[in-house]
């Protein structure tokens, strides 16, 4: 990381956020125009999502998560906005409103949690110290 403040200078975010690497920044920077929407009907499509959200601001991406096996949607779905001003206001006029008769519920989308491409492992409980065993 020294190595990485030295090539960019003082004027880089590395500089000013040594807990912060830049990586992170953007990802977490589209993180934050990225919606979760929740409650969807099994009939709502990318389109329809996309066209109701539009209003609010530039839609970049509408996407509706299904089962790999069945292709059915899961009921929830997110939506990706150009700016994060547009996002928050979607979020707060769109969040308990009707889509397609059903009440969606509207929050910022959280940072997937990544286990590879296998179930995360059972650990089982977390061993006692000593003060606990007593």
């Amino acid at each position: 990381m020294a190595a990485l403040r030295r090539i960019a200078g003082k004027s880089s975010i590395i500089s000013t956020s040594p807990l912060l690497p830049p990586a992170l920044f953007f990802c977490c920077r589209s993180i934050a125009t990225k919606l979760f929407v929740g409650g969807l009907s099994f009939y709502t499509t990318e389109n329809g999502l996309s066209e109701a959200f539009s209003q609010y601001g530039q839609v970049v991406e509408a996407k509706i998560v299904s089962d790999r096996v069945s292709d059915k949607s899961k009921g929830f779905g997110f939506v990706t906005f150009a700016s994060l001003d547009e996002a928050h206001t979607a979020l707060t006029e769109m969040n308990g409103k009707t889509l397609n008769g059903r009440v969606i519920f509207v929050d910022y989308a959280k940072p997937k949690t990544r286990f590879g491409n296998e179930m995360p492992i059972a650990r089982g409980p977390p061993e006692l110290s000593e003060s606990q065993e007593h």
